[in-house]
């Protein structure tokens, strides 16, 4: 008759559920037996033994109001068969794995069994068994039916999981709100309009207040590839020469595409070896996100600098489309990357002139060398061809710099030496000049040189106030051109004076998701022409990440 009962509660799906609700657990930290010497594991101390309670009330943590009381108090006070910890706490909240429920199950076995064997009949009854008995038969077919449903759930993900397209896609989003505006007297005119009398035209002062929205879709299939969608829509106007009269004034995150929604980057990077990594992309593709990074506190259009010119050297802005960069590893301290890059809208056009091999184009190399975590240094190079030779500067400097030629078919050579080096865990400092060559290719048109300068210096304050906070200051020359042989009439392309470049910003981090950057940004002699008034834009960027 006691193996009859003792078989009823071995397989009792009653007694189960109660030993389930009742049973402390986290990991191996609280065995689920009475003796604390029997089944303990060894990486329990002997300071979180458990010790035999005989009333649920010396648990401190558990309450007559708790879902499980009920249960617990049966088989602490009924059947002996639970154990607390010295702090007279339970825990009965923590997780509960399939050693510990072994254990507590076996020791609570053991307890009844010695019940029956002793015929305690005041603590095990038969008719609690007879009742066991009766309610495992009443709830058989509705323990197969759950049996049944869990395994067809464990069917199905395992499908999912095998045919889903990445179980590793993220989806990064940034929103950041803009409000700006320019001020000073007039804008720019460089000095052969000047030459000309033309008239300078007021500013557009008024205060704008603008979005631009990215959403980053990155989705991996090997653990070290990534592949890159990237939807964006903004209508932030650029304050170039529509505004005040040159581009000297534009900011780094700026593009009014009336906040219609486009593919602004679409690339696939992965590891040819554990030394060599290659990106292709159709769209989007930039030589300062696939470069060793140098300031990247700066260079962020979200997070970093205000500017377009203050954010990073305009050598890496030479093309920025389709494409196809390579980083070689050669040991710890030098990287060679080389790359080449078609402006956007061109790469996918085969009228004459453009495509993918026909058309403006940019070829990259550079030697970074990192001979520790705290210096960096690059040098870098750039051949690039503009067919109607605008975009030479990126449009970061003066109107000649970026048009040298009027127009003419151009080529450049582009040399460039950038540092960076933290000098402590709060400062940084970043510099870097630039020389270009350009050469006007139209045979109608004399072959004609252009020499093309910039430089700038970035002080970086990371930490600056509190933690995640960043102060900046940039100071430097915009690119402007030096000495150019061109000359059509009167026009001779060539800056007389040097226009100087004044930035300051710092970013406030209100939380994980939200930073507010004020800043402000000077230009002297914009445009080339010390007779140009200031100008000055103030910025107030507001960046929600998520």
């Amino acid at each position: 008759m006691q193996k009859f009962w003792l078989n009823s509660l071995l397989f009792s799906s009653t007694i189960l559920g109660l030993f389930i609700v009742a049973v402390p657990a986290k990991g191996f930290e609280a065995p689920l037996n009475k003796a604390p010497t029997t089944n303990q594991p060894s990486s329990l101390s002997s300071a979180e033994s458990l010790e035999q309670v005989t009333s649920v009330s010396q648990l401190s943590d558990v309450k007559p109001t708790d879902w499980a009381f009920q249960a617990l108090q049966s088989l602490v006070e009924r059947y002996g068969c639970i154990a607390g910890y010295p702090n007279q706490t339970y825990r009965g909240n923590r997780a509960l794995t399939r050693y510990e429920f072994a254990a507590g199950l076996n020791a609570c076995l053991d307890q009844i069994n010695q019940l029956i064997v002793t015929s305690t009949a005041d603590l095990l009854k038969k008719e609690d068994l007879a009742t066991l008995q009766k309610l495992q038969e009443e709830y058989n077919a509705e323990l197969q039916t759950v049996r049944g449903r869990v395994d067809a759930l464990e069917a199905r993900s395992a499908t999912l999981e095998s045919q889903q397209f990445s179980i590793t896609t993220q989806l990064r989003g940034e929103a950041v709100f803009a409000l700006a505006g320019v001020f000073g007297s007039d804008r720019a005119i460089n000095t052969d309009a000047q030459n000309r009398g033309d008239t300078r035209p007021e500013l557009d002062e008024n205060v704008i207040f603008a979005d631009r929205v990215r959403l980053n879709f990155d989705s991996s299939f090997t653990g070290k590839d990534r592949l890159r969608v990237r939807l964006q829509a903004r209508n932030i106007t650029s304050f170039n020469t529509g505004v005040t009269g040159t581009n000297q004034t534009r900011l780094g995150f700026d593009g009014n595409e009336s906040n219609n929604v486009s593919v602004s980057a679409l690339f696939y990077r992965f590891p040819l070896s554990d030394s060599t990594t290659l990106n292709i992309a159709t769209e989007g593709l930039e030589y300062i996100d696939e470069v060793p990074a140098l300031s990247r506190n700066f260079d962020s259009s979200g997070s970093g600098a205000l500017s377009r010119f203050g954010r990073y050297n305009p050598i890496y802005r030479a093309a920025e489309g389709p494409g196809i960069i390579i980083n070689q590893k050669l040991n710890n301290a030098l990287t060679l990357t080389a790359g080449y890059v078609v402006p956007s809208g061109v790469g996918n056009d085969p009228s004459n002139g453009r495509g993918l091999f026909n058309g403006s184009y940019s070829a990259l190399g550079q030697l970074t060398f990192q001979p520790t975590s705290e210096l960096s240094l690059a040098f870098t190079y750039v051949n690039a061809y503009y067919t109607d030779g605008s975009g030479v500067t990126g449009s970061t400097g003066t109107g000649f710099a970026n048009n040298p030629f009027n127009g003419a078919r151009t080529s450049v050579n582009n040399y460039s030496v950038t540092g960076n080096y933290k000098l402590s865990p709060k400062f940084t400092i970043t510099a870097w000049s630039s020389y270009a060559n350009a050469q006007a290719e139209n045979t109608d048109v004399a072959r004609s040189n252009a020499e093309i300068w910039n430089w700038a210096v970035q002080l970086g304050f990371p930490d600056f106030g509190r933690k995640g906070n960043f102060g900046g200051i940039v100071f430097g020359v915009p690119p402007y051109v030096a000495d150019n042989q061109f000359v059509s009439g009167n026009n001779r392309r060539q800056d007389d004076d040097i226009s100087y470049h004044l930035e300051a910003f710092y970013r406030y981090k209100l939380n994980d998701n939200i930073a507010i950057t004020p800043g402000l940004i000077t230009i002297f002699n914009p445009e080339g022409n010390s007779n140009n008034s200031n100008i000055y834009v103030g910025v107030v960027r507001t960046t929600f990440t998520f």
